[in-house]
């Protein structure tokens, strides 16, 4: 007998537009379009929008009392069986809705949560999402209480899972404790790792952008690393390392990282800055931008501040203007904002890759350059230093030594100086 096809849930997505200066902290029509992304990622189907205008949030039921009946009888008609919210809610205005509407109710901050929980596939991952999706339900248990003791699974419900959830304060705080524990651990681990490879010579770039800028995609092509890549939020969660060789010879690591979204949650963010230490450590990031998206300026500035949150943005920094091939020869304005080197793109199509990699070799520190040198044959010392550490292009044995020409970067031309020839 076929398998019925699980029912997707019915979701109503609220929001407030309050007029914000701040437009990346409000709700508009464009993060209402994107929380309906967000529902589908999560496997519902959203039926109704509701955004209302007015100048603050209402402290009990996040919307007027006129709108929440409106949003009621919407739940009745169209048989919601969830509220999605745009902006955080407390345990009191979860408890309030609910008990006015009768459904189901949860906010961004939770959905982003949930989405990363079905994602997290390393055992990092799954610790740092359980961790924030702790750390953002503790102070909201109080206003959770019969939402908890009727959970059956779906949208919002993943990851820790309901018997963690509806334990006391006092156990969540010791799971808290024992999950950062791990997470320190973790990040002694990564430091090690990261000692090594500096010891190795290898240099470490790492791609950053929104999520579903194409970042995956882009690590595909430039390494062949088979990462999972898809149009859809948060294809990818857990941090992936693969190595080039640059055209001078130099390792480089390119570190994919998690995407970065709007009201993205402090707890996220916090419990994920072990992975997050690979940007902060990056010699260098490659800003992956969506440039068919009429969002683009918003979602640059997006990742722009969270660099800035994560104290890195002042790092070498190459913009990769994405999906150039989608543009339909569309000249895209100068983005707002101190860049290295800007670049076009497609990350599919394997356009504008060649042009990455010299802004790339540009900006990582170590910069060689096509040196010549004649060593005499009493410095047999110095020709097997060149061999053993850098790329020999040319070689010649003349009566007054070894001629040479090399790859070199400063610091070694500096050293050899006195055997550098025109």
């Amino acid at each position: 007998m076929q398998e019925m096809e699980k029912q997707k849930e019915r979701v109503i997505i609220c929001g407030v537009h309050r007029g914000l200066v701040d437009v990346l902290s409000d709700s508009t029509e464009e993060t209402m379009a994107e929380l309906e992304e967000l529902v589908k990622t999560a496997g519902g189907e959203v039926v109704a929008q509701v955004l209302q205008n007015r100048n603050t949030i209402e402290k009990a039921t996040y919307v007027g009392e006129g709108k929440l009946e409106e949003i009621k009888n919407a739940c009745q008609t169209l048989g919601a069986d969830l509220l999605v919210f745009d902006d955080e809610l407390s345990g009191s205005q979860i408890r309030n809705i609910e008990d006015i509407t009768g459904v189901r109710v949860i906010d961004r901050s939770t959905l982003i949560l949930d989405i990363f929980a079905s994602r997290a596939r390393s055992a990092e991952g799954k610790i740092q999402v359980e961790l924030a999706q702790l750390k953002y339900m503790l102070p909201r248990l109080t206003g959770m209480g019969e939402q908890l003791s009727r959970l059956g699974g779906g949208i919002g419900t993943r990851g820790p899972g309901e018997t963690k959830l509806e334990s006391d304060r006092r156990h969540i705080r010791a799971r808290i404790e024992a999950l950062e524990e791990k997470l320190v651990d973790i990040k002694k681990h990564r430091a090690l790792l990261r000692e090594g490879r500096k010891k190795q010579g290898h240099l470490v770039a790492a791609l950053v952008g929104y999520t579903n800028s194409g970042k995956s995609t882009l690590l595909n092509t430039l390494t062949n690393a088979g990462v999972f890549a898809e149009n859809m939020l948060f294809a990818t969660l857990d941090t992936t390392y693969r190595g080039i060789t640059l055209s001078d010879s130099r390792n480089c690591l390119i570190v994919d990282t998690v995407g970065f979204i709007r009201k993205l949650p402090h707890h996220l963010i916090n419990a994920f800055k072990s992975t997050l230490e690979e940007v902060v450590e990056a010699d260098a990031l490659i800003h992956v931008v969506d440039s068919t998206n009429p969002e683009m300026a918003n979602q640059i500035e997006v990742v722009n501040r969270l660099l800035g949150e994560l104290n890195c943005g002042d790092k070498p920094q190459i913009l990769a203007l994405n999906k150039t091939d989608a543009r339909d020869g569309k000249i895209i304005p100068r983005p707002s904002g101190k860049y290295d080197h800007i670049v076009n793109i497609s990350a599919k199509y394997n356009i504008g890759i060649d042009e990455l990699l010299k802004a790339l070799e540009e900006v990582l520190p170590g910069k060689k350059i096509k040196t010549k040198f004649l060593f005499p044959y009493t410095a047999g010392d110095k020709v097997a230093l060149i061999h053993q550490n850098e790329l020999v292009l040319e070689e010649e044995y003349g009566p007054l030594g070894t001629t040479m020409v090399v790859m070199a970067d400063r610091v070694l031309r500096e050293r050899l100086k006195e055997f550098v020839i025109e």
